[in-house]
């Protein structure tokens, strides 16, 4: 590996590092005889979560940092005077081989920005996946971003190589985005996720009918939404991933909090840093909108448009609606014992399937995980006190619960009980 390639790579890395929507969960792709790597097996530098939730190695980098647009909010706008580098189709292939053989990766994940146009860059981006998967035989878990306005031959060619395929919407709405990316617009977003999804189906139909038909990106497709760059509210934002989830097979909506790189730009918001919490508190509201059977209009709606940064979205919805409280553990549904704050999936399971065997106590839904700071105001069972929301009021629950977590001024750290990290990516 030569110091031009080492040199290319330093500063293609860097530029890539404000893409958030990288991960390789959703496939496995065993290891074969004649192949090289796997999606499932070894370690190395840990920078992604697999599905079984090890943490793993992915190389994160761009084919080009060369742009032909100006978008007000990128690192990489075509007028930002920053270093700039291209690797070869060739290049990239070998630096993913050295990197995997010396064990530092078990994946790659490739962007790149808009050079000549969007079939240009994307033919180059699929050459990469191709020469890796039939040339060198890799096995590994490849994840490549489509670029909008591609066509759909080479959007369903990257299917063919690629385990996950992605598209930014990067801004919320329409008119915001031609605020700031005065050259984009959602249609040539949607478009490639037709596409993907069109694949998706056609795939599964053919592999129907023909069993070792090769799938077509087998761990979906994801998006990545830039969050505090524009004026949208958290219901915007939600309404917008529901759809997503509902009508393009999206598997996940990722939220970045953005960061001010341009702030000689009027058009951006002047940000000290990013706003994390508000980021946290939308990936929680979207745990709640894919496995926890909410809708939108009850996470948000037009008396809370934006979510509350103080409490996490299960609790503030048990707090404006006490009337649906206390639960009684021993006998609700598995429904209701979603919406009860401080149980998680596994811990509502747990609870349905143990309860058939005796009464559950405090100390078998502590032992279940269930965080009983928060749920002993919601629920009722064999020891629990009498003091439920009911009883304290929603104000006092809250004021109870906001005084235990508050953090000192100075901490910018986000702390996560058993249920957040349950209810987040």
């Amino acid at each position: 590996m030569n110091e031009q390639v080492l040199t290319k790579l330093k500063i293609l890395a860097e530029s890539a590092k404000y893409d958030v929507s990288c991960s390789s969960s959703g496939t496995v792709r065993s290891n074969r005889v004649g192949t090289i790597g796997n999606t499932v097996g070894g370690w190395g530098i840990c920078h992604s979560f697999a599905d079984d939730g090890r943490c793993i190695s992915l190389l994160k980098i761009m084919l080009t940092n060369y742009c032909i647009y100006d978008c007000a909010y990128c690192v990489n706008r075509r007028n930002n005077d920053v270093p700039r580098a291209t690797l070869s189709v060739s290049e990239l292939v070998e630096l993913t081989m050295e990197f995997y053989r010396r064990n530092y990766i078990e994946g790659l994940f490739l962007s790149s920005g808009v050079v000549r146009d969007p079939d240009y860059t994307m033919e180059r981006l699929v050459r990469v996946a191709k020469d890796l998967r039939t040339v060198h035989r890799f096995n590994g878990y490849i994840h490549l971003k489509s670029i909008p306005g591609a066509s759909r031959e080479l959007v369903d060619e990257a299917g063919r190589y690629a385990d996950r395929l992605s598209v930014n919407i990067e801004i919320p709405t329409e008119a915001n985005l031609k605020r700031l990316a005065p050259e984009k617009d959602h249609q040539s977003v949607f478009a490639p996720m037709r596409y993907i999804q069109q694949g998706a189906l056609e795939n599964a139909e053919a592999r129907k009918k023909f069993r070792h038909a090769p799938r077509f990106a087998p761990a979906g497709q994801s998006t990545q939404m830039i969050i505090g760059a524009t004026d949208e509210t958290d219901r915007d934002i939600l309404r917008l991933s529901s759809a997503l989830y509902s009508h393009h097979s999206m598997r996940r909506v990722y939220y970045s909090g953005y960061v001010s790189v341009n702030t000689y730009d009027p058009r951006l918001p002047a940000l000290r840093q990013p706003p994390l919490v508000r980021e946290h508190r939308l990936y929680q509201a979207d745990w709640l909108l894919r496995f926890y059977q909410f809708g939108v209009d009850e996470i948000v709606d037009d008396a809370y448009p934006d979510l509350d940064l103080e409490i996490d979205p299960k609790l503030a919805w048990a707090l404006r609606h006490p009337e649906a409280f206390p639960v009684d553990v021993n006998r609700a549904d598995y429904e209701q014992l979603l919406r009860i704050p401080g149980l998680g999936v596994k811990s509502a399971r747990l609870i349905v399937a143990s309860r058939r065997f005796s009464r559950l106590g405090y100390y078998q839904l502590k032992k279940m995980g269930v965080v009983m700071k928060k749920a002993r105001y919601f629920i009722t069972c064999n020891e629990l006190p009498a003091q439920t929301v009911h009883e304290l009021t929603p104000q006092g629950v809250r004021r109870l619960l906001v005084s235990r977590s508050r953090k000192p001024a100075d901490s910018r750290q986000l702390s996560f009980s058993f249920e957040e990290k349950e209810e987040n990516p």
